[in-house]
């Protein structure tokens, strides 16, 4: 079995235990997802099954849409409501729309962002919330992100008595990004501190959630033999041109050979009888193409 689910993951839920229970559905073992989402997150975790576990690198490289909850006024350890609060400052007044654009808009484009201290980010073989958890400080590392997009999603709620102010949002942004940093810094923008307070991934991988599947649904359509929810692999590369292999051409593939074609693609979706062989890419040196990503799927 080879190719791409769209899970709608549940909060509580960490993304091995969305993997781990689909092994059980399927009865394989290779499965693993592409791009994490924390158990307090919801919504699209990409899950490749079989040789569509190669492809799982393209698919995180694409971009992600989120959509969530931003609060003013206080701030936590793990920058989401699991944490402990650190930080607060009571809002007499609320922000004006105008405020929070023009602070939406400064965290737009290429900007550098630096990991929270509880994430899976590894600095000298062991990962930010193991350090975390003990109590130990250490240098995060800065990473650049890339943010396309990032904007206010409807009217935000001031809440007098707490004096905190909620604002609806959503972002566009690349693989990397930390949401829940991209919430504290825009608080810093403001002057306060700040939480990422709810969070949906909208969008991952050219899959949004009019795509996905329950893991509830996902396995009484297995129990029913109904396999309609597994995507292709060449769904990942639906931007390339199709090659079809003679038999000759198929042999030379399945041995890694390099090929003389007359196309004038980069890079190709090489088929044979429809089934899907591999990715070639043209070497702008000799003018051949060669193997990037080899998948040989059988009838």
């Amino acid at each position: 079995m080879d190719g791409i689910i769209p899970i709608n993951k549940e909060r509580k839920m960490t993304s091995h235990d969305v993997v781990a229970k689909i092994r059980r559905i399927l009865h394989t073992k290779r499965v693993g997802h592409s791009g994490t989402l924390d158990p307090n997150v919801d919504g699209v975790l990409i899950v490749c099954v079989g040789k569509a576990t190669k492809v799982s690198d393209y698919l995180m490289n694409s971009g992600k849409i989120y959509r969530g909850k931003i609060t003013l006024g206080f701030s936590t350890i793990t920058e989401d409501l699991d944490g402990e609060v650190i930080a607060s400052k009571v809002l007499k007044i609320p922000f004006t729309d105008e405020e929070l654009a023009k602070t939406f808009n400064s965290l737009t484009g290429e900007i550098i962002q630096i990991p929270p201290m509880y994430s899976a980010v590894k600095v000298n073989g062991r990962k930010l919330y193991e350090y975390a958890r003990s109590g130990e400080e250490v240098e995060r590392p800065q990473r650049m992100v890339s943010i396309t997009e990032f904007h206010q999603i409807g009217k935000s709620e001031f809440d007098e008595k707490r004096g905190t102010q909620t604002i609806k949002f959503e972002v566009k942004c690349s693989k990397g990004t930390y949401v829940r940093t991209l919430a504290v810094d825009f608080g810093k923008k403001l002057g306060v501190p700040a939480v990422m307070s709810d969070l949906t991934r909208m969008s991952s991988g050219g899959f949004d959630l009019s795509h996905t599947i329950t893991l509830n649904d996902l396995s009484e359509k297995v129990k029913n033999q109904d396999y309609s929810f597994l995507h292709p692999i060449e769904t990942v590369f639906k931007n390339l041109i199709t090659y079809n292999l003679s038999s000759d051409e198929l042999e030379k593939v399945q041995n890694g050979a390099w090929l003389r074609l007359n196309m004038n693609d980069d890079q190709l979706l090489l088929k044979y009888n429809d089934r899907l062989q591999a990715v070639y890419k043209r070497d702008s040196e000799t003018n051949l193409y060669r193997p990037e990503k080899m998948f040989l799927l059988e009838d």
